[in-house]
């Protein structure tokens, strides 16, 4: 069978697409680092060149990037300090709250129970002792338990201390040399396609940034819901636990599912001495019930899906088909991906409602 040119050229992209899906399957566990600083770069990178322009050419780009650089580390790190104070208030008030947290779920869980026929009694004193033997600990031994627990293996931490090295370092080239990456991958384009495949850049860079923008509105709006709710409860970390919550929703489910743990928790052991738990109870379904009601069904797809023109429910199975096939890296570029492939699929369905195929 004799094909034509176009054939040809469909067939020769096709193979090439494939090695390149093939490559990136194999070495998948090597690029993780490298697609986290990818994306970083491509989101700060408009910075870099803002403070560029803003010194005329008088400031070095090196001096720009680390600038943009230092300013993100210090952020992340100010959100993984918000743990800090929550810890040092927690830790010490679970010392002597436990006792009475435990025997108040023995006394409520017993009656609940029995009314099914169940007859359960927590060992409350086997409990208090195990929890203190390991509150009373130093702290490397209670560190080395917790490792040993999670069996955290030598090649596991290697590869977090690794990759927590990799990311920043990545990240400064990256930056360095965004623009002339950028040419080097258009010089790839063959010159006939570079018009059309110009015009479907900037179509999904500007659907990005819609989604950079809405995304930073949500975790803001969110951080001061959070933060404002539980403090009409009463609870003291309030403004930790809710800043937290609301800035660490960049990775979708995992700050609101480590926000509402928090807030439990804090919750139980500032509210079981005094009001009861059932305050505790309360206030997390409410707030955190409440806030995933508002950032699910109204932020995100107002100020995040509308703006790249994504439905809710494909926002909903973006991060879940993104989760599956990439693990916690699809979760983080779960969105974005989506809004590139959003323009991809308007531009198939213009060319598919154009065609002799679909007028017959």
């Amino acid at each position: 069978m004799q094909l034509n040119l176009t054939q040809k050229r469909f067939a020769t992209w096709c193979l090439i697409a494939a090695l390149l899906g093939l490559v990136l399957w194999l070495l998948a566990p090597v690029l993780t680092p490298f697609v986290v600083a990818s994306v970083l770069a491509y989101a700060l990178t408009p910075l870099v060149n803002w403070i560029d322009d803003l010194g005329r050419g008088r400031i070095p780009r090196l001096l720009a990037v680390l600038v943009v650089e230092l300013l993100f580390i210090f952020v992340l790190v100010g959100i993984f300090l918000l743990m800090i104070p929550i810890f040092a208030k927690e830790l010490p008030l679970m010392r002597e709250q436990l006792p009475v947290v435990l025997e108040s779920v023995n006394s409520a869980v017993k009656p609940w129970l029995r009314q099914f026929g169940i007859h359960l009694s927590l060992d409350v004193a086997s409990i208090k002792s195990f929890a203190m033997k390991y509150f009373n600990a130093n702290v490397e031994d209670a560190l080395t338990s917790v490792l040993t627990s999670l069996k955290m293996g030598g090649s596991v931490a290697f590869t977090i201390i690794g990759n927590a090295i990799l990311i920043p370092v990545a990240l400064f080239y990256l930056l360095m040399d965004w623009p002339r990456f950028m040419d080097q991958l258009r010089n790839l384009i063959p010159p006939r396609l570079r018009a059309g495949s110009d015009s479907f850049l900037a179509e999904s860079d500007a659907v990005l940034g819609q989604y950079l923008r809405g995304q930073l509105l949500v975790m803001l709006v969110m951080a001061v819901f959070y933060s404002v709710g539980l403090s009409l409860f009463g609870l003291e970390m309030a403004l930790p636990i809710g800043l937290f919550t609301g800035l660490a929703m960049f990775v979708p489910y995992v700050g609101f599912g480590l926000g509402l743990v928090l807030a439990a928790f804090a919750g139980l052991l500032e509210f079981s001495a005094t009001v009861g738990m059932a305050r505790a109870v309360v206030m997390v379904a409410v707030v955190y019930g409440g806030g995933q009601v508002l950032e699910g069904f109204f932020l995100t797809p107002r100020l995040v899906g509308e703006r790249i023109g994504l439905h809710p429910l494909a926002v909903i199975f973006a991060l879940l088909a993104f989760g599956q096939i990439l693990g916690f890296v699809g979760v983080l570029v779960a969105l974005p991906l989506s809004a590139v492939l959003l323009v991809a699929i308007r531009r198939v369905k213009s060319g598919y409602l154009s065609s002799r195929l679909f007028k017959g």
